[in-house]
């Protein structure tokens, strides 16, 4: 199956799948309903402006299969960028069929070739067993870190999912 998936860097014409992907996995992992004005607005902002980031599209027979974004963080330490892998969505239909797994062999490919990427970061709910045995799996670990977070006051991108 991974041979006949196709991985891509997403454009404009693929907005409302990555809108549609967001808002499937914030409902799945988080029980959050992301409002669509803010979800549009933030994936319209980071195709339009490259240097904060770039989304990767997986198509298996033509249909979008899945998709992940990266944006960057700067490390002192290691004077290089990490790229952090954000936004994971495989549509439930390809799953466990090696999407996730060729998306991040093309990113690993893709950073093969910047001397300026350090490495891969990710972060995933405490309890999405399954996402952490995949990411393991690609050779990531633990690294040790809980995040932390702090939303300035008014800030408003969901509303909690009925039960």
């Amino acid at each position: 199956m991974a041979d006949s998936i196709r991985i891509r860097p997403a454009t404009a014409g693929d907005a409302a799948a990555l809108i549609q992907f967001n808002a499937a996995m914030a409902l799945e992992t988080e029980r959050k309903v992301l409002l669509p004005e803010v979800i549009g607005k933030g994936v319209h902002h980071l195709l339009g402006h490259p240097a904060l980031g770039f989304y990767v599209i997986a198509e298996c027979g033509g249909e979008v299969a899945g998709s992940l974004m990266v944006t960057n963080e700067w490390s002192d330490w290691r004077n290089g960028n990490f790229w952090w892998i954000q936004s994971v969505y495989v549509r439930p239909e390809f799953r466990r069929r090696g999407v996730y797994r060729q998306l991040y062999k093309h990113l690993q490919a893709r950073a093969a070739e910047d001397r300026s990427i350090c490495g891969f970061r990710l972060y995933v709910e405490r309890d999405n067993v399954r996402a952490q045995e995949t990411y393991r799996k690609t050779g990531m670990r633990d690294a040790g870190y809980m995040v932390f977070e702090e939303l300035k006051p008014g800030i408003r991108f969901f509303e909690p999912a009925e039960k």
